[in-house]
């Protein structure tokens, strides 16, 4: 086993016996978004957890820039692979002079630049019982089955929190294993709902009523608590109780309070959140009992189930062939199929209630050899939350089995083994790419003209998916990106592509030059220019008219409205996008296909009446309100 180690770890921390830090100090200036989503003891726990990730493909490193950048203790970077050209396509820290190094090695330096607190070693021997039991969550990707049955076993048994993943084409699997009694404190991290108490009926069942202009957003068999109540005193000391149902402006709690004393008045009501025990299954025991799946998408009710029997076929070929399935072929694809047949018995045996879909399992096998940059993007960012959910216990993890797959992008004639084969031989960094989607589709994404508004976070993760894509990589193409802000440091934990020395420079332009260090052929003009009535006279009609597609990573709703009224105005495609702390967004406008981002708005905040807020304030919200309408006053008339 060779391990090499990074610069030590500025982040201070006094360690316990089980691993976890009794004291870590949190960087603020860098983590401020993170802490206001995952609070300082979830930050806490996750500097005290050191990461194993094993496969430094495009999935690979895609995890460790996510946990790096989220601020885990320590990360290992596994891998016994030599890099190929082909690894280019979708592993944005590998460049055309690494090709025969090991991956994980000619990607450590870049990978510990994200965030020199942690520090980053790697690993490129065997995957041994020493090296496992040093780490608290341990990432396979793209591993064979004999390998992940024997990682999952050692790591189920010490309670060390186990992830395989992998990316195959145009289709992405995960399969988590956080051991037995795994303890969730906060299910879904949202702040605690809350409500006035206006009245109190006692009784067997406790009928509890709130003021009218406060909704309660409780829900069945959630748990709440009491303060500030007065005469029924009894309510402030209890423990939780259980609501039963909850209607607008009244709820029935799961309590006797026909011997408490008669209410007065006042009082508070919070949720109370119920921490949440999971058991897991080992990945041999799961395999054959999969239980639920997580759906991605509704409108393929029995993908999943397809899905998981076609991954079993896949490592079952892999382990008999020593590969997977050759590009385009045909005849691996049949063999595919047969395998599946065999290892998913018929609902007449006992098996699940479906028919294999012999469609679904051919595009499987054909495009398997394959990794994709955006699936590695999008597979990546699942992963990271997991490796995250397991160090933090913060927010509800995947139990236990993800798939997820965009046959929908596929030609609707596929690519032939031949014209796959020559892709590998000729294309190079885009062989794989080219090799799913054929020669055509790879020929316009290099002269395509698109125009990404913003390089904050989102922006910074488009431009890197460009580039590994190879979109403008020809004379005829360009990436026109602008952002009028500049970099700060609370940004390094989210947009990758800065460093600390990037501090105070503008964010198009650090990022333009990141992206063209990720594909050197990339053509891309940087603007500072906010895209708004007052800059027309730089995006004119002209420029417009030469956009083939938009992108969006802004971070404020009116200015999404006016590019999307541009682009509806032009006829341009555009891809919108957003984040709220854990929440995201994405919307695909077509023209005259789909309707355009303005055609839906949010609904409005919820807000008090001004009578209420002068005359009956009873709540922070209100009291805020008030200050602030005060001050608008005192503003105006001076």
């Amino acid at each position: 086993m060779q391990v090499a180690s990074s610069k030590k770890s500025k982040m201070a921390d006094t360690e316990m016996a089980n691993g976890a830090g009794s004291h870590v100090a949190i960087d603020e200036d860098l983590h401020s978004r993170q802490l206001a989503v995952y609070g300082r003891e979830s930050m806490t726990r996750m500097a005290a957890s050191s990461i194993l990730i094993s496969g430094l493909s495009g999935l690979g490193v895609e995890v460790a820039k996510n946990a790096i950048l989220a601020g885990v203790k320590s990360i290992t970077l596994h891998d016994t692979r030599a890099t190929t050209l082909r690894d280019l396509g979708s592993q944005f820290y590998l460049h055309p002079e690494d090709v025969g190094q090991n991956r994980a090695e000619a990607c450590r330096e870049a990978v510990q630049e994200l965030n020199t607190s942690v520090p980053v070693s790697t690993a490129t021997g065997p995957l041994d019982e020493d090296l496992l039991a040093q780490h608290q969550v341990v990432v396979l990707v793209d591993a064979p089955l004999r390998e992940a049955l024997r990682v999952d076993a050692f790591c189920h048994a010490r309670d060390i929190a186990f992830v395989r993943a992998g990316v195959r084409g145009v289709f992405a699997s995960v399969f988590c294993d956080f051991g037995r009694g795994f303890t969730v404190l906060d299910t879904d991290g949202e702040d605690p709902h809350s409500g006035i108490v206006a009245s109190v009926t006692p009784g067997p069942v406790t009928l509890v009523s709130a003021v009218e202009d406060e909704r309660l957003e409780f829900e069945e068999g959630e748990y709440v608590v009491f303060s500030e109540v007065v005469g029924m005193d009894e309510l402030n000391a209890l423990p939780p109780v259980k609501v039963l149902r909850c209607r607008a402006h009244e709820m029935e709690l799961e309590l006797d309070s026909s011997g408490f004393k008669a209410y007065e008045r006042g009082g508070i009501v919070v949720q109370h959140k119920m921490s949440k025990t999971l058991d897991f299954d080992t990945l041999e025991q799961s395999l054959q009992s999969p239980g639920e799946f997580l759906m991605s998408d509704f409108s393929k009710l029995d993908r999943s189930a397809q899905l998981h029997a076609g991954f079993r076929a896949l490592d079952a070929f892999e382990a008999a062939q020593g590969r997977l399935p050759a590009l385009g072929s045909a005849s691996d694809a049949a063999e595919l199929v047969r395998l599946a047949r065999e290892l998913v018995p018929s609902s007449a045996e006992g098996g699940p209630e479906f028919e294999l879909d012999v469609a679904v399992v051919e595009a499987l096998a054909r495009t398997a050899q394959a990794s994709l940059s955006p699936m590695a993007a999008m597979l990546g960012g699942v992963v990271g939350q997991e490796v995250v959910k397991a160090a933090t216990r913060k927010f509800h993890p995947l139990h236990q089995w993800f798939y997820f797959d965009c046959m929908e992008c596929l030609p609707e004639e596929p690519v032939s083994e031949a014209e796959a084969a020559r892709a590998t031989k000729e294309a190079g960094r885009y062989a794989d790419q080219q090799a799913v989607f054929g020669a055509a589709l790879q020929r316009r994404l290099q002269e395509l003209n698109v125009f990404v508004v913003g390089a904050g976070a989102l922006g910074c993760e488009l431009l890197k998916n460009l580039a590994l894509m190879g979109v403008a990589v020809d004379e005829a193409g360009l990436v026109t990106v602008t952002d009028d802000d500049t970099i700060e440091r609370s940004n390094l934990s989210r947009q990758f592509l800065f460093r600390d020395w990037d501090i105070g420079s503008a964010k198009s332009a650090v990022a333009a030059a990141a992206a063209t260090v990720i594909n050197r052929s990339l053509k891309i003009r940087a603007l500072q220019n906010r895209v708004s009535p007052d800059s027309e006279a730089v995006f004119d009609d002209a420029f417009w008219r030469r956009c083939d597609v938009v992108l969006n990573a802004l971070d404020n709703v009116p200015a999404r409205l006016y590019v999307d009224a541009r682009c509806v105005y032009y006829g341009r495609p555009l891809l919108e996008s957003g984040t709220l702390g854990p929440k995201v967004n994405t919307q695909a406008v077509v023209p005259r296909m789909t309707e355009n981002y303005g055609a839906s708005r949010d609904p409005p905040e919820k807000q008090a009446p001004m009578c209420t807020l002068h005359s009956f304030p009873h709540n922070i919200s209100h009291c805020l309100t008030y200050a602030r309408s005060e001050f608008e006053g005192q503003l105006e008339r001076t």
